[in-house]
């Protein structure tokens, strides 16, 4: 049987810079919150087997979207750290899934994902022996500071790109990569330095630059007005 593809969407976080105590991810974008446009460039997939959405977990405003209820949708705990979050959620994943499965992890936060990224990283990647994520190349200046403040370096940004997600691996290999950092106290901040750190080098696949992460209240308005200009 071909290996099947599962979504992770980490949404446990709080949102701090959001200037807002609903979290980030419960906030509105036009007639829907954040987390409900990033679930549905998921839910409307033939290719994908399930979701599992990694939540606080006494989070109250999960039983009132659209969403919550879903056969193909699975809820889980969420952790300390995203790390810790997404772990859980491939705990429990790894009962229904097979170890060559694919896993696509998504920030929730990330609500203007194009279908062609995504078909384009589900295709690129469906015979990669690693796997891969969406990323954009650096086009600004890029400056690494000191802890006073000041310019320490310029950096050559002609080899760096900006991490974005879906993040696609197989589900055993992103197990035990994850579980190796965790166990070395290193608290990754993406799937692809888990990789990394366990020794494989993932693939990146050219993505769009508006696929946004919510972190600041600016991006609200940012975000709505690309998923209004989005094609149908």
């Amino acid at each position: 049987m071909s290996p099947r593809r599962w979504v992770i969407l980490p949404a446990a976080g709080a949102g701090r810079r959001m200037a807002s105590e609903v979290p980030k991810q419960y906030l509105r974008l036009g007639d829907r919150t954040v987390l409900e446009h990033s679930l549905s460039h998921f839910t409307s997939r033939a290719d994908i087997a399930g979701i599992f959405v990694a939540l606080a977990p006494h989070d109250p405003y999960w039983p009132e979207l659209s969403f919550a209820g879903k056969s193909e949708l699975w809820r889980v705990a969420g952790g300390a750290e995203r790390a810790h979050t997404v772990r859980n959620a491939l705990r429990e994943l790894a009962r229904v899934a097979a170890p060559e499965d694919w896993v696509l992890v998504h920030d929730a936060a990330r609500p203007c994902l194009h279908r062609d990224d995504l078909d384009r990283l589900i295709g690129d990647l469906e015979l990669d022996p690693v796997g891969g994520i969406l990323a954009t190349p650096a086009r600004d200046t890029c400056k690494r500071v000191g802890a006073d403040g000041r310019i320490a370096e310029t950096v050559d940004r002609q080899a760096l790109w900006l991490a974005q997600t879906p993040q696609m691996f197989r589900l055993r290999l992103l197990i035990d990569a994850i579980d190796a950092a965790l166990a070395r106290g290193c608290v990754v901040t993406d799937e692809s330095s888990a990789m990394e750190l366990a020794g494989h080098q993932p693939r990146i696949i050219e993505g769009r630059a508006d696929n946004l992460k919510i972190t600041r209240p600016e991006d609200l308005p940012l975000a709505e007005f690309m998923l209004a200009h989005q094609p149908t």
